[in-house]
């Protein structure tokens, strides 16, 4: 704190006069002067008394580290986690579950361990800050713990958005990059299904967020965990409300900017590009096979004779159904065959599955009969009580769940899935429905092994077995297996529920660690109120150039004019001639040093307050920048160009330019997507 002068310097008096004057007083003038002495002195201490009381510094240090600390600030009870040694604020969390007004100045009753602080407010809850072993040399991490004192109290802490970007934690509906745009009530951080519950969480999180100022903060999967977002004011981590008290943990650390801050190693899996959607006929196994091929020819008519023929779920349980009864058939000697995918070489065929079966169908009565009950989840039985399978809604029928935390189950499910893979010829297997915690969505509490995301890790591990040439819906704890996650559908439109949140989720699911997603299909997969639009249709396209895997629902001649179908074949051939190439040399850089394949622009200028904001550009690696048109009707666009020092190349033009600036209304046509190079 600051010093303050005892006397202050109003001139300066002759010492040799002062003390001559003294002596010549009367003794009862010395006993007054000495008198008004003491009450000066008195005066004067309870003064200083007083001023340090008021004026002490509001921050007081908690726990002090090489690179940084956390300091505990009394006026709105908040911990402060600043670096050193210019004390640059990194983090401001606002405690709650405890008095925040005026507690006492912490008093450390850990303090023989200099490594860890502890106080208790003696009512509600204990804090315990500890310095704990960083995952990098120029990294400082402080684990924090709240633990309730009493079964009542709801524990949260709340991280400032004021001057901090914040990134990661949960896809929302309409994704935003940062993450300060987007609002969300108090719900539990579980992952789910936007068509079931458009305020909720998406298939993709995970308990990891990352700010603008270089602080990240990790979340143990056994803490259960609401999470609620404000927008422009703060994100919030709190325990469950009406539960046994249950602490709250995290993890921060502090590295010295936003780039340092990150890290993630993962793995790469192959992927056959691009995959064309099957909307035809569907009534019969004979119809989807007539429509495939009928499909199948059409795509080679118009030189479009590469890729995967995709097979939603119904279709595909209703070829697999065809596949029973024609085994029976060759039991009796007859030769007919379930399908023979040399119909649509050179197109390969890609089947979907999912963890949900319907109780009106022949395999879930099969395995009722078969006394296989436990292959579903189901609520713990009372005493003496039958496990009935707990049921759920899914595609608008009353189904059952596949129970993960059973092994027979599980092997039960994967010799099915590599069975029709098989018989179906079948090069890749989706899996849909993998989000989400039926218990939750039921109001039954789950089973410890079933808490919050578990199902979904489980899952992703049981799928990875399968090899990787396997899609799934969701994530959790799963991005290092070589799987690769479907994104959720978006509407065709231009709005961040539609073509505008496609390059913030992009950058959320690279950022969590899922770099290898197939985006939603060209133009969104789910209507809109706006007929076809041929230029929402060429942005998106123009966009998914650029992204691991081209997805189509419409086909271009359905939706456009013929210019569409050819600039579409230019799209396909760059995306294998350019950005395949690409995302292999940064898929080595990803496992080796964890750097995510698709960068926001703050990656080469971490320290840049612009660059944290921007949602509409995005790099591959740190060598070619895309900067896509989004808005309807424009064919210009403001464009960053991140790194200062670095020289960027645009592709179309060969026109070179600076990086840390900002060109102005740069030309980009309808058949044009500025691409730069570094």
């Amino acid at each position: 704190g600051r010093t303050m002068p005892l006397t202050r310097h109003t001139g300066q008096m002759p010492e040799a006069t002062w003390t001559l004057s003294f002596r010549e007083m009367t003794e009862p003038w010395k006993g007054a002067v000495g008198c008004l002495g003491v009450a000066v002195f008195f005066a004067m201490t309870i003064g200083i008394i007083s001023w340090q009381a008021l004026e002490q510094s509001p921050e007081e240090w908690v726990l002090r580290g090489r690179a940084g600390g956390v300091l505990w600030e009394r006026r709105r009870g908040a911990l402060l986690l600043r670096a050193l040694p210019a004390g640059r604020m990194v983090a401001v969390i606002a405690v709650g579950g405890v008095p925040a007004a005026e507690p006492p100045p912490p008093r450390d009753s850990c303090w023989h361990d200099g490594g860890t602080f502890c106080y208790a407010w003696e009512e509600d809850a204990e804090l315990r800050v500890s310095l704990e072993p960083p995952p990098a040399p120029a990294t400082e991490c402080y684990g924090v713990h709240w633990t309730p004192l009493r079964p009542d109290v709801v524990l949260k802490d709340c991280f400032s958005m004021a001057n901090v970007s914040w990134y990661g934690g949960a896809s929302v509906h309409s994704q935003r990059w940062p993450l300060n745009d987007a609002e969300s009530l108090a719900q539990p951080f579980v992952s789910g299904d936007f068509s079931k519950n458009p305020a909720g969480y998406g298939p993709v999180l995970e308990r990891y967020f990352l700010g603008s100022t270089g602080v990240t903060v990790t979340v143990p999967p056994d803490v259960p965990l609401f999470l609620s977002l404000e927008t422009n004011r703060q994100f919030c981590l709190e325990t469950p409300a009406g539960r046994a008290a249950e602490p709250l943990r995290y993890l921060l650390c502090v590295s010295p900017d936003v780039a340092a801050a990150h890290r993630h190693p993962r793995l790469f899996p192959p992927r056959r590009s691009p995959i064309w959607r099957y909307h035809g006929p569907a009534g019969s196994a004979a119809k989807i096979k007539r429509g495939l091929r009928s499909l199948a020819k059409r795509l080679k008519r118009h030189r479009l004779q590469e890729g995967v023929l995709a097979l939603g779920e119904h279709c595909t349980t209703t070829l697999a159904a065809a596949d029973h009864v024609s085994s029976e058939r060759r039991r009796r000697r007859d030769s007919t065959r379930a399908w023979d995918p040399s119909l649509i070489e050179p197109l390969q065929l890609s089947i979907t599955l999912s963890p949900y079966t319907s109780i009106a169908s022949p395999l879930f009565l099969r395995s009722l009969r078969d006394e296989a009950e436990s292959y579903w989840l189901s609520p713990r039985p009372r005493l003496g009580g039958c496990s009935v399978p707990l049921l759920t809604r899914w595609k608008g029928r009353l189904c059952a769940r596949l129970n993960v935390t059973s092994e027979a189950a599980l092997s039960w499910y994967l010799a099915r899935a590599r069975r029709l893979r098989q018989v179906l010829g079948a090069a890749y297997v989706v899996f849909e429905g993998a989000e989400g915690n039926t218990f939750l969505e039921q109001d039954v509490p789950p089973p410890t092994e079933l808490e919050g995301d578990r199902y979904t890790t489980a899952l992703a591990a049981a799928l990875a077995t399968l090899g990787n040439a396997t899609v799934i819906s969701a994530g959790a704890r799963s991005s290092h297996l070589p799987l690769f996650v479907q994104m959720s559908p978006l509407r065709s439109d231009w709005s961040h529920a539609g073509l505008k949140g496609v390059i913030p989720s992009v950058l959320h699911h690279s950022l969590l660690g899922y770099n290898f997603f197939i985006p939603d299909a060209v133009g969104g997969s789910l209507a809109s109120d706006t007929p076809r639009d041929p230029e929402l249709y060429v942005r998106w396209l123009q966009i998914v150039t650029f992204l691991p895997v081209m997805a189509f629902s419409t086909p271009p001649w359905l939706c456009c004019d013929a210019w569409v179908l050819n600039l579409t074949r230019q799209c396909i051939q760059r995306h294998r001639d350019f950005v395949v190439p690409l995302l292999i040399k940064y898929s080595k850089e990803w496992l080796s040093l964890g750097y995510p394949i698709f960068r926001p622009a703050w990656w080469l200028s971490p320290t840049d307050p612009t660059a944290f904001t921007i949602e509409d550009e995005f790099l591959i690696g740190d060598e070619v920048l895309v900067a896509p048109i989004t808005e309807k009707g424009q064919t210009w666009r403001d464009i960053y160009l991140p790194g200062e020092g670095l020289l960027w190349m645009d592709t179309n033009t060969a026109r070179v330019f600076d990086g840390g600036t900002v060109l102005r209304n740069y030309s980009a046509g309808l058949t044009e997507v500025p691409v730069f190079i570094k």
